[in-house]
């Protein structure tokens, strides 16, 4: 049987590669299932995009991720270096990821300026949240790939079970 793919934030898996060199592991049943069942699909964006870790905090300013692929907005880190760049570059390694692996969804850490998928901080680094998509959750879902938060793995479950996508 050939199962849908799952592209996953390797910080989910545990994995310490966030900013501050720490995973948020998810710790969920139907996670271990998917990575029992060989489904998973572990990529870093910002690590991919070629930033070390541990790395300074860095926001989205001017905008969401949608902006930044549009040229209208930037990330800045907390020390006011652009590194939308690597951003750029690791959202682009993300989503050659996906694609390679068939994967038809991804499942994202929330309120990430890579991976945030409703939420992400505001820009000014005082812990503030808004509405929208950090850059590879914007690029993903600009090719076609559906994007969870760790909070929607239901909804990601509901999505990969309702038949939309064929199971060979």
């Amino acid at each position: 049987m050939n199962r849908k793919r799952i592209l996953v934030s390797r910080c989910l898996l545990g994995e310490p590669v966030r900013y501050d060199g720490r995973s948020k592991a998810l710790h969920h049943p139907l996670l271990e299932k998917w990575r029992e069942e060989g489904r998973l699909v572990p990529v870093c964006p910002e690590l991919d995009g070629g930033l070390p870790v541990p790395r300074p905090a860095a926001e989205i300013s001017g905008g969401d991720g949608e902006a930044v692929l549009d040229g209208t907005a930037s990330v800045i880190t907390e020390h006011g270096a652009d590194v939308t760049g690597a951003f750029l570059s690791g959202a682009r390694r993300a989503l050659e990821t996906a694609q390679a692996a068939g994967c038809v969804a991804a499942l994202l850490k929330e309120r990430s300026p890579s991976c945030g998928c409703r939420r992400i901080h505001d820009g000014t680094f005082g812990g503030g949240l808004r509405e929208g998509r950090g850059v590879t959750a914007a690029l993903l879902e600009r090719n076609g790939i559906r994007t969870f938060c760790e909070d929607d793995i239901g909804a990601l479950a509901a999505f990969l079970d309702d038949g939309k996508e064929e199971d060979a």
